[in-house]
């Protein structure tokens, strides 16, 4: 679940946050500094989702601004989970010898698709 979503620039400051649940003031400066910390903190060659607290932040950067998602932690990992063997087959139909072999969103989703209506026919 998405806890919130925030645009930060390069210097550090919010320019737009979003909540997807009801959050105190004072618990909103701290989740933002820990964000901001940690957006900016990072280089160019490190990962785009990092722990922070008690959600991931998972981070895009768009000319000079920063879009950060928070997630919360223990949700997101039993959905994936729950779906491991759809990420196993996307996994696959995407990354080859470990090449990019397809981006065609259509063409990666269609075993899926057929196991969905082998399962419901």
């Amino acid at each position: 679940m998405i806890k919130f979503v925030l645009m930060v620039n390069q210097q550090g400051q919010t320019r737009l946050s979003k909540y997807y649940e009801p959050v105190e003031l004072s618990r909103r400066a701290a989740l933002e500094a820990v964000a901001v910390r940690c957006c900016l903190s990072r280089s160019k060659h490190q990962v785009n989702i990092l722990p922070a607290g008690d959600v991931f932040v998972v981070l895009k950067s768009a000319d000079r601004l920063l879009m950060a998602a928070g997630i919360i932690v223990l949700e997101e990992q039993l959905l994936i989970m729950f779906n491991l063997d759809s990420v196993h087959i996307i996994l696959d139909e995407m990354i080859q010898n470990g090449r990019i072999v397809e981006t065609n969103k259509c063409r990666i989703l269609a075993p899926l698709t057929a196991i969905d209506k082998m399962a419901d026919g």
